[in-house]
Parts: structure tokens; C-alpha cells; sequence
């Protein structure tokens, strides 16, 4: 890690077992991020492509077995750096052939225990969260007042109460919520929907972490709704600095917001790198699903001519039965006769093309 990374994730994987299949659902598999200091990183790709595991996974907040098997999240604040995933070899034994994990044996509850006592002074203090759906991750039965002021009390050096609710009202007025002090009376339920976000927002800034999580923070909402929250992402961004792993599967969102880029498929990352590159039309030097998931946005030309958009083909991965080569390759039409039979049998690793760019293809290899 240089100076300036604030978070490095290597090798991260996060198995459940299904029943039903008597097989391992990969949901991450092998995953490896970096993001710097007042940098916002994007992680994009279909639903189930592991984005939000990815993001439990490095807060502890995965609870189903297997979990997190594999890996380590370097974590970087105040100057002190800590492995988030600390002692998981002890909890865990692996079986593998030719490499790929076959069988899992792990000590669950000693590892929660583990993680619980590494993270618990983390969580929420230095690396805060902001969930798919607030009403669901705020407590009913406390005010939104009560729950930012225990926040900030828990998670800061203010210790009094009263001067931790102005502190709180102060934060409601930095996600411009209307009537802030009306609001720290009200309760979740008796918010809008975009209210109760910008409240979600609030919350996890007021401890001022060195980490800030966005998981999908405008599912749900209207798109009016949705465009005054990436604005007010937008403002925040510019005004706190904080740096962010913003993960969403809205293209739009993640080009006005992200610094960095990593689009994820079958539970792995495909492409990494600078946004402008990576999510501009023009730019060809990327890998096949990155231009696939770019052709299938609307925009203006396709609206007024009412066109049909460019579908991907084929079925998104079963990460039950990940193939032994390219995990795109069944839907990828940039398959040619020189590399088709590596894309086949053998998976490309995630290669370095330029500085900072980074793309798992045969396509760009030597």
C-alpha cells in the first residue's frame, strides 16, 4: 500500500453454501480493489455480480455460512494501518483441486467473535455505511434526532448530549433536509423516502469516517427523488471529501460521482481503472462486458427515435458452475480464432495494460 490508500482488498472471497445444490454459491471470488485518499471508487455490473458482498465483507457484516474464507483488507486511518480480516486463517480450513476450493470447513462463531472484537471500534467510527433501504437499517422506535446524537456520541469526542444534538442538526443541515429540527423529532416512518436517506446520509457522516460505503443509495426512489440525492452526493463529495466506495448498478450515477471505476461480474472484478477511461464510449481499450453494458444505456438519440437497445446475450453467470476459462466468455462476441480456445479453458488475470488500468481479457494480452 502507498501513502495515500486509504483501503486495499486482495483475493477477497465470500462462499455461501446452498442446500438445494450441495455446492458453493461463489458470490466473491477473488476480488482485488484499491482506493485512495479523497478518491470515490465505483463498482458497477449486473445484479448478483457480488458488488454488495463485496462491501459486507469488509465491514464483518456477512453472517451466512461460509462467509469470507479468503483474503486480506488492509485498512488505513489516522495514519495506522490494520488487516480488517486478521487471524481468518485460524477459523478456516480449505480443500482444493487444481487450485479451485472444493470444501470448506470453518469455525463460524469464533470468527464472528474475531471479527467483532477487531472491528468494533471500526464500524461505524471509521468506516461507515449507507444501506439499500433506511427505514429498514434506522431503529422505528427512536427519532432520527435520537439516533444521529447516539451516533455521534458513540463515535466522536463529544460526550454531551446536548451539544451532540446540535452536531446532528447541523449534519441534517448539510444534507439539506427541510425544517432539520422538526425533523430530529420525527421517526423513521414519518419521512419520505428521500427524507429518510438524506437522514441515512447524515448518520453516517456525523462520526466523519475515514471510509464512507454507499450501497445502492437511491434504490427505491423515484428518478426526481434520485437526481436531488446524487446531487446532494455530488455537493457532499465536493464539500467533505470523504473517500468512497460507491456501488450501484446505474451507470449515470457512478460517472458523476466516481474517481476510479471497477466493474464486476461473476462475483470477480473484470476492469479496474480511471473513470473517464473506462466509462467513456469512445475510449476502445476495454474489456468486452464494460462496452456491452455501455451499449445498453439510452440516451438521447435512442429516446427521440424510440430504438430498441443492445441487449447482452446469453444467461448472467451461475456461480454455482463458474467455467474454468473467461467468465464471459459465453456472451462475449469479441471472440476470435487466435484466442478462443484460452478464453475456453483457461480465466485471464486481472493484467495491468496502461498505468492504472487494469483488465482480465485475453483481448490485451501478449
Amino acid at each position: 500500500m502507498n501513502e495515500n490508500t486509504v483501503l486495499k482488498i486482495q483475493d477477497l472471497r465470500t462462499y455461501f453454501f446452498s442446500r438445494s445444490k450441495q455446492a458453493f454459491i461463489r458470490s466473491v471470488d477473488g476480488v482485488d480493489l484499491q482506493i485512495n485518499r479523497g478518491e470515490t471508487l465505483g463498482i458497477v455490473g449486473e445484479s448478483g455480480s457480488g458488488k454488495s458482498v463485496t462491501a459486507l465483507s469488509v465491514t464483518g457484516l456477512v453472517t451466512a455460512q461460509p462467509g469470507v474464507i479468503t483474503g486480506s483488507v488492509e485498512f488505513t486511518s489516522n495514519g495506522v494501518t490494520k488487516n480488517l480480516l486478521h487471524g481468518l486463517e485460524d477459523f478456516v480450513t480449505l480443500d482444493t483441486v487444481d487450485g479451485r476450493i472444493m470444501e470448506v470447513e470453518k469455525d463460524n462463531r469464533g470468527w464472528q467473535r474475531n471479527v467483532d472484537r477487531h472491528l468494533h471500534h471500526i464500524r461505524g467510527r471509521e468506516i461507515s455505511m449507507i444501506f439499500q433501504n433506511p427505514r429498514v437499517s434506522m431503529n422505528p422506535f427512536m427519532t432520527i434526532g435520537k439516533q444521529i446524537t447516539e451516533t455521534i456520541i458513540l463515535n466522536t469526542a463529544i460526550k454531551n448530549v446536548a451539544e451532540a444534538t446540535d452536531r446532528a442538526k447541523y449534519w441534517l443541515e448539510q444534507v439539506k433536509i427541510d425544517s432539520p429540527n422538526l425533523r430530529l423529532e420525527n421517526f423513521p416512518y414519518g419521512l419520505s423516502g428521500g427524507m429518510c436517506q438524506r437522514a441515512m446520509i447524515a448518520m453516517a457522516l456525523s462520526s466523519e469516517p475515514s471510509l464512507l460505503i454507499a450501497d445502492e443509495p437511491t434504490t427505491g426512489l423515484d428518478s426526481t427523488i434520485q437526481s436531488k440525492i446524487i446531487d446532494l452526493l455530488v455537493d457532499l463529495k465536493n464539500e467533505v471529501g470523504v473517500t468512497t466506495m460507491l456501488i450501484s448498478h446505474d451507470i449515470n450515477i457512478i460517472l458523476r460521482l466516481a474517481n476510479t471505476v471497477a466493474v464486476m461480474y461473476g462475483g470477480t472484478v473484470l476492469e479496474s481503472g480511471p473513470a473517464q477511461n473506462i466509462l467513456s464510449i469512445d475510449d476502445e481499450y476495454k474489456h468486452p462486458y464494460t462496452a456491452a453494458l455501455l451499449e445498453s444505456i439510452p440516451d438521447e438519440e435512442h429516446i427521440k427515435l424510440k430504438g430498441h437497445l443492445k441487449a447482452i446475450e446469453g444467461d448472467v453467470l451461475d456461480t454455482v458452475n463458474i467455467p474454468d476459462g473467461c467468465r464471459f466468455y459465453t456472451r462475449c462476441n469479441r471472440v476470435h480464432d487466435r484466442i478462443e480456445d484460452k478464453c475456453k479453458h483457461s480465466e485471464p488475470d486481472l493484467r495491468e495494460i496502461s498505468e492504472g488500468r487494469r483488465v482480465r481479457c485475453w483481448l490485451y494480452y501478449n
